[in-house]
């Protein structure tokens, strides 16, 4: 992590903390807890500590939010097709009103 220049961290108060959260955060791997330099601070002050727990589980599950997923592949798609087909073949609901699935696209269109 690099260590911002006004920082005096042997004497930080927790309201200077707070001040200083962004730029740490910034300037870190998202793991402000583990900062050896905060270390005595969190003892002196474990609210402090909670405060950065809270906020790197906060930061860590919006990053997952934008988390590329991918598309099923296409043996899902073959699986999901069969299955309709089996159903349409055996319907178990007696239904009169049964779809062509020769009609089904081979993929489902990605929405945009």
């Amino acid at each position: 992590m690099s260590e911002p220049v006004e920082i005096n961290f042997d004497n930080l108060k927790p309201e200077e903390f707070e001040n200083y959260l962004p730029e740490l955060f910034a300037s870190g791997n998202g793991k402000v807890s583990e900062d050896p330099r905060l270390q005595k601070l969190y003892a002196d002050h474990p609210d402090c500590l909670a405060l950065v727990r809270d906020l790197e589980t906060i930061a860590e599950t919006a990053r997952s939010l934008f988390e590329p997923v991918d598309d099923p592949s296409d043996e899902v798609w073959t699986n999901i097709q069969s299955k309709l087909r089996e159903q349409s073949e055996h319907p178990s609901n007696g239904s009169a009103e049964e779809e062509d699935l020769d009609d089904l696209p081979e993929r489902v269109p990605e929405p945009d």
